[in-house]
């Protein structure tokens, strides 16, 4: 199967999990997605593909979706729930890192298998989880209150709190992902590759962050679709 269609195919997929841990467990289903989000990007980062003419490493989608759910926080549920996701984003992450780095401590026993594959897997990840717990918590509280102050703007221009999600959402999302995608480029990957290849990386995954930014945007209306319905059912119940 082609990367570009795994990719695409991985998209809806991530982005169709969030809403549906959205629909059936409320905030709670985003704090779980956003928490494997960010662990499995840890990993799946190391891996570089090439697609759509472009050298990437994966993580990229992962790391999209975690903007997602801190926008759908951010529109239905208020700012100190976008934020909640967040901080339990970096618990994980070094929950995960203090974890993985232990596994390598053990002696295998003379009939182990895996102990080899799992040093080449996890020798690389502290600095990767190290450079992505930086750039996460930078970049996802930037862009929680980026999305606050593009609310505060919209409603005031327009004279209403709901329209223009489309601007919020896609408004602080993709100025994030600048700041995102430099600081986790050089962060990680400074001195492990030539200029060349860095400039590359960074243009490559800040196209796959405008691909996933746009994307997402009929997802945040899904969710405050989903959102609303429950409203007005728990409304009616009261």
């Amino acid at each position: 199967m082609p990367n570009e269609l795994i990719l695409i195919c991985s998209v809806v997929f991530i982005y169709g999990a969030a809403i549906l841990g959205y629909l059936i467990f409320g905030k709670t289903g985003l704090y779980c997605i956003s928490v494997i989000a960010t662990i499995l990007a840890n990993i799946e980062v190391t891996i570089m593909i090439n697609a759509f003419g472009m050298e990437q490493t994966l993580g990229n989608i992962l790391f999209a979706v975690t903007f997602l759910i801190t926008d759908i926080l951010s529109e239905c549920e208020g700012k100190k729930a976008a934020q909640t996701a967040v901080y339990a984003g970096i618990f994980s992450s070094i929950f995960f890192l203090v974890l993985s780095q232990s596994w390598m401590l053990y002696t295998p026993s003379s009939a182990d298998t895996m102990m080899p594959s799992i040093k080449t897997v996890f020798s690389n990840t502290p600095r990767m989880i190290l450079a992505s717990l930086v750039v996460y918590a930078i970049s996802q509280m930037f862009d929680v209150w980026l999305y606050h102050k593009w609310w505060k703007f919209t409603e005031k221009k327009f004279g209403n709190k709901r329209k223009f999600l489309w601007l919020r959402n896609n408004g602080s999302t993709l100025i994030s992902q600048i700041l995102n995608t430099a600081l986790f480029t050089a962060f990680a990957f400074l001195g492990t590759y030539d200029i060349p290849t860095l400039i590359s990386i960074f243009l490559s995954s800040y196209v796959i962050y405008i691909f996933t930014s746009l994307l997402d945007t009929p997802f945040v209306y899904l969710a405050r679709k989903i959102h609303d319905k429950k409203l007005s059912k728990e409304t009616a119940k009261a």
